[in-house]
């Protein structure tokens, strides 16, 4: 079921920030996804090879990803799992959110904000106090 519901919402994203979906094909056994291709790697193995950004290009990375966040959120769609190993960036160094695996799409049912999920590393410490998971 949860694929289902992320190939639903890769859908619907369609946006240049975000990775696009270009195709689902299904046999008795298996799906295949055919998504955009993604030259360029994550953003977190750029941020290990060459240490701190600049200024001018966390800045790019920022409005790009607060962009792409936006479009989602204007279709209802929460990704849950934003971090540097999920935005990818492509050949000409623009960033694409994907990995919507854990995202939340009220109009499909989801438990919106009671639900905890997400890369420990990457949560906030008050949520994780929360949930009692210190």
């Amino acid at each position: 079921m949860q694929i289902k519901r992320e190939i639903s919402i890769m859908k619907l994203v369609r946006h240049p920030n975000v990775v696009r979906l270009h195709e689902v094909l299904a046999s008795r056994k298996k799906i295949f996804i055919i998504l955009e291709f993604i030259t360029g790697g994550e953003l977190f193995d750029k941020i290990i090879r060459h240490g701190r950004l600049s200024e001018a290009d966390a800045r790019k990375y920022f409005q790009q990803l607060i962009d792409g966040v936006d479009f989602c959120h204007s279709k209802g769609v929460y990704h849950r799992d934003l971090k540097p190993e999920n935005l990818l960036l492509d050949s000409q160094g623009n960033l694409k959110i994907s990995d919507f695996g854990l995202s939340a799409w009220p109009a499909q049912g989801a438990a919106l904000l009671r639900t905890t999920c997400g890369t420990p590393n990457y949560v906030a410490p008050e949520v994780l106090h929360l949930t009692n998971m210190v």
